[in-house]
């Protein structure tokens, strides 16, 4: 009997299910399901209440939502009909961090506090824990804590030590009230086994679990007295990535019509379980997954501090090697935000696109800075904000939306580059994500890049590499590698560098790293806190 696993993708707006053959990787059916509330980040939900800015959090009763509509509409979308008693096991992925307060049978807080923001998840994008980041970053540096350094120096506000800190601070007894804080990664693998599990993935990028174990109960109370409380609501065994969480409920295989019992596997992180999918299970293979924002993971075979690395966890994509996670905070959603705030002509991404396009680069004369959403990597500072310089009156919208991308370009090259210089060598450049589909940001980040860009041959990387994952949990491989070998898909150089707009953009590179330092480190020789401070203005106008 052929043998099938579901893969199940959890992104920022929207879920998506795969069936998988399990043989070879072939993707039979799809399914993509909205969440009904979106991404929250202006008003909650349940009163109207209007939301501080930087806010962004979710409604895990949409996420499940997902289970119950997009995975019975993947079967059902397999040609030829699927028997699904051939389907053997089940994997999720998860953005990260997005990570919720809930009772210790995994009830989430807002179903029983709705009026209080705090008691929501918080996702990724929240961006209000800055300055509960900032301390976290000081006192850590301050005491010579030794996990620091695997964070290129910083934890960022969008991980789980701010999050839980913020709601501390701003909602006490919400924190009371909360059991455990969980990684929506967990909680949705814990709704369909019944089981509460934590993934070695999330607790080691996103909760900085080094070497066996968190940081100490005493730096958390030197944070805030009653913050070491904090390890006991999310201790406990971390699982491996590819490993059997636990069986699917009767609960859960009514909701997705898949049977009851078959493998659930351990819960994993969107960019992470991407790498396999492309078959970047290997030393030096950096899998860039581009959407609305970027996030770059790669594995090195020795063990080196980064600056502004989002981690560098032990086994933390495939076993045997340290993973190392970079990202940028803002790509495709900066080129949204242009087209739908910034244009009153009716402009189309395509239109802007192939009017860009047609200019030679350094034509329309602007540098930006890629900051709207602020900077995960390397700066690791949400504090910041977007900058374009080099405007006139001749300034055309497509000039604009040009500098955009190569923007964003520039800051994975700023990323590509500081790993490297670290000793972390960057073998093979791939790309994933829903951004594969514009063919000149491809050329332009292969110019700026100089390098080569291989690309994952899936629209649905993470549900793939899910689906690599339940194949694992199931026993159908015996690890992440052979699988990855038989169900993973990547084209080798698709794009490669034109050598004339690759020395072009080394000029441009050269201005973007000079702004980039001034505006971004304004605690070194020659910088300048003016963003930081516009910032504080606006929050300050609008309080």
């Amino acid at each position: 009997m052929t043998r099938y696993v579901v893969g199940v993708d959890f992104g920022t707006l929207s879920g998506r299910a795969v069936v998988v053959r399990v043989d070879d990787g072939a993707e039979v059916g799809t399914a993509v399901h909205e969440y009904r509330h979106g991404a929250v980040e202006r008003t909650l939900p349940a009163t109207g209440e209007a939301l501080p800015p930087h806010w962004a959090l979710q409604m895990p009763s949409d996420w499940v939502d997902v289970l119950r509509h997009a995975v019975p509409a993947a079967l059902a979308s397999v040609e030829g009909g699927l028997d699904a008693t051939q389907v053997v096991g089940i994997a999720t992925d998860f953005t990260a961090c997005t990570f919720l307060p809930v009772l210790a049978d995994g009830t989430p807080l807002g179903d029983l506090l709705p009026d209080r923001p705090h008691a929501y998840p918080k996702l990724w994008k929240h961006h209000a824990a800055q300055r509960q980041a900032d301390r976290i970053n000081r006192l850590a540096e301050e005491r010579g804590e030794a996990w620091l350094a695997r964070y290129g120096g910083k934890l960022s506000a969008e991980w789980q030590f701010a999050k839980a800190l913020q709601v501390l601070e701003e909602d006490p007894e919400v924190y009371a009230r909360a059991e455990r804080f969980i990684e929506a990664a967990d909680w949705i693998v814990w709704q369909l086994t019944g089981v509460e599990t934590r993934n070695a993935c999330t607790a080691g990028y996103k909760g900085a679990h080094q070497d066996g174990g968190y940081p100490s109960r005493d730096y958390f109370e030197a944070l805030h007295p009653g913050f070491g409380t904090f390890l006991d609501k999310v201790d406990g065994p971390l699982a491996p990535l590819g490993g059997l969480a636990g069986r699917l409920t009767a609960e859960a295989a009514e909701w997705t019509g898949l049977p009851e019992g078959i493998a659930v596997a351990v819960g994993n992180v969107d960019a992470h379980v991407t790498a396999p999918a492309a078959q970047a299970v290997e030393a030096g293979q950096l899998v860039a997954i581009m959407g609305t924002s970027t996030c770059h993971v790669m594995s090195g075979a020795t063990l080196a501090d980064v600056p502004g690395m989002c981690g560098v966890v032990a086994d933390g994509i495939v076993p045997g090697l340290y993973g190392y996670e970079a990202g940028q905070s803002g790509v495709g959603d900066i080129f949204g935000w242009f087209v739908e705030t910034q244009l009153e002509a009716g402009l189309t991404h395509d239109e802007l696109t192939a009017r860009a396009a047609a200019q030679r680069p350094g034509q329309h004369g602007l540098v930006a800075l890629d900051w709207h959403n602020g900077n995960r990597s390397v700066l690791v500072d949400h504090h910041l904000s977007g900058v374009v310089v080099g405007q006139t009156l001749a300034t055309r919208p497509e000039d604009q939306y040009r500098a955009l991308i190569e923007a964003t370009a520039y800051g994975t090259r700023t990323i590509v580059e500081t790993l490297e210089a670290a000793g972390v060598p960057v073998t093979e450049f791939i790309a994933a994500g829903g951004l594969l589909k514009n063919t000149f940001l491809m050329q332009v980040y292969s110019d700026v890049l100089r390098r080569p860009i291989s690309v994952i041959d899936s629209e649905q990387g993470p549900a793939l590499g899910s689906a690599i994952h339940a194949a694992v949990a199931a026993g159908e491989y015996p690890d992440v590698r052979a699988a990855a070998a038989a169900m993973g898909k990547v084209k080798h150089a698709v794009y490669t560098p034109d050598q004339a707009a690759a020395d072009v953009y080394d000029r441009l590179y050269a201005e973007y790293r000079r702004l980039h330092d001034y505006f971004g480190r304004p605690e070194a020789a020659g910088g300048n806190e003016v963003l930081h401070r516009l910032r504080e203005l606006r929050e300050e106008v609008a309080r």
